[in-house]
């Protein structure tokens, strides 16, 4: 039964946070300062509940309330982060970070690179942005605009 109610509670805390996050992007009303760093305070509070309740949820299950010894050192013992955190894991990290990130990049490149643009616009913006670079062409952008959307 606790179950049932934690799972819940949580469930309701990522998906009341995920529509704060989407109707902000949605709305163009709503991109202002304050909407922006609500968005982050609602990513942040996701964050929070993910790496508490799910742990939780498992050990009421399981009816378990070991921790692993990485997730111990981690916790009783912070200085020893070189115990967790190897050369080869930090290296393994970065690559992943990179690879995840570039390929990003050239996807909405790609993307772009089929798009028609007017010749004479300007993007009145200090940042060069995908939206911005989006409302400039004269193509249907909807791939664009989903691709945005899922990555």
């Amino acid at each position: 039964m606790y179950f049932a109610l934690f799972l819940t509670i949580y469930l309701i805390t990522v998906l009341g946070n995920l529509l704060i996050i989407l109707l902000i992007r949605l709305d163009s009303h709503l991109h202002t300062p304050m909407y922006f760093f609500l968005s982050h305070l609602a990513f942040t509070d996701i964050s929070f509940s993910s790496v508490t309740a799910p742990k939780m949820l498992m050990n009421m299950l399981t009816h378990s309330q070991s921790i692993s010894y990485a997730g111990y050192v981690a916790i009783c013992h912070p200085l020893h982060y070189t115990t967790i955190m190897s050369q080869s894991l930090c290296v393994l990290l970065i690559v992943v970070s990179w690879i995840l990130s570039s390929a990003n990049a050239l996807v909405h490149t790609l993307l772009l690179a089929h798009l028609s643009h007017f010749r004479d616009n300007t993007i009145p913006h200090y940042f060069c942005d995908l939206s911005a670079l989006l409302k400039l062409s004269s193509s249907d952008t909807t791939i664009n605009e989903l691709v945005i959307l899922a990555l």
